[in-house]
């Protein structure tokens, strides 16, 4: 008896080469809601940015824009001591109560 089985093979969305598993990189692109598949040497055109910090902006009329600022800049406006006791991104907002019905 023969059996049979399905073999994945992943592959470069920028050139199309096979990848190995192990060489694998996902690139999502938030901005775009986009994710794709290609291996290290294909994102060597790519200059990463260093000492920035990304934010995102949420406007009362619900909706968000994401900037990149330069850290030092960043951190003349907001300082370690205002991070220390901010709230977090995950959980509830501090002195937030839910209201019974």
């Amino acid at each position: 008896m023969i059996e049979v089985g399905w073999k994945s093979v992943r592959t470069s969305d920028i050139s199309g080469e096979v990848l190995a598993d192990d060489k694998v990189i996902t690139v999502v692109i938030r901005s775009e809601g986009k994710l794709f598949d290609v291996w290290d040497e294909e994102l060597i055109g790519l200059m990463r940015l260093t000492n920035v910090v990304e934010i995102e902006f949420r406007h009362a009329d619900g909706s968000t824009e994401v900037i990149m600022v330069n850290k030092s800049d960043f951190d003349q406006i907001v300082t370690p001591e205002v991070l220390a006791v901010d709230d977090n991104i995950r959980g509830r907002r501090k002195g937030f109560k839910p209201t019974a019905d």
